[in-house]
């Protein structure tokens, strides 16, 4: 499996991902630069976290304008795997491939703390090594992942059972205590109505070693390659 991993002006998690694609998980991989176009035959492109552009207009809305972008879109409409990762999360949702917004954090501050996860699905490619209510320790890093969607964005999307992540206390259960950043419903992470899109603000990048601290990452990665392995085999 190959997956590519796009850097924009500011981006700086490329390279942890990038980490753990080729030293971690021992896959093929290609850095995909903002102004180039071709995709490079790989099969999960994911745009990881950072600040693109320095987000000076807003979080990754000059980025929805690169290049490369408008080839996810269409990668993606063809079926194609993404994955965005915090400010990757933001572009995703400012191109339309998820639906909503990453609000400023409620609490006016940056954030940069292990979080807990509540699995809501594990029926899509990229959690299809997990179960259903499982919780992962993953953190985040970001002063922009209150995510927001209107009231009827919001019904759709939990009518459709797309969310895929929630914050929740260490025992599972999905409390406003445990919401870092104010997100509506505590959600974490989404996908889009045909699972092939997963945009979330914690880094799992980030919790792939034994050294950082925790491997819960890393199943989500895994999670993606046996999933490929079993839909092209």
């Amino acid at each position: 499996m190959k997956f590519g991993v796009v850097v924009f002006p500011g981006t700086y998690s490329d390279r942890d991902c990038g980490w753990v694609v080729t030293e971690v998980l021992g896959a093929e991989l290609e850095y995909l630069w903002h102004k180039d176009r071709d995709l490079k035959g790989c099969d999960c492109v994911i745009l990881p976290g950072g600040f693109s552009y320095g987000d000076h207009l807003r979080c990754g809305a000059i980025a929805r304008f690169s290049p490369v972008v408008e080839s996810i879109v269409n990668f993606a409409a063809h079926g194609g795997l993404v994955w965005g990762i915090c400010n990757g999360f933001q572009v995703l949702c400012e191109t339309g491939l998820l639906p909503g917004a990453l609000l400023r954090n409620d609490v006016c501050e940056f954030r940069c703390q292990w979080t807990d996860l509540v699995v809501e699905r594990d029926d899509t490619l990229f959690t299809s090594g997990l179960e259903r209510r499982d919780v992962l320790r993953i953190p985040i890093s970001h002063g922009e992942g209150n995510y927001f969607a209107d009231p009827a964005t919001l019904s759709r999307l939990e009518q459709a059972n797309q969310v895929v992540f929630r914050y929740c206390a260490p025992d599972g259960h999905v409390v406003p205590a445990a919401n870092p950043n104010g997100s509506i419903h505590n959600i974490a992470g989404i996908v889009n109505r045909e699972g092939n899109v997963l945009g979330m603000m914690p880094h799992p990048e980030r919790c792939a070693e034994p050294e950082l601290g925790g491997t819960d990452g890393l199943r989500l990665f895994k999670s993606v390659v046996q999933s490929f392995a079993g839909v092209a085999g």
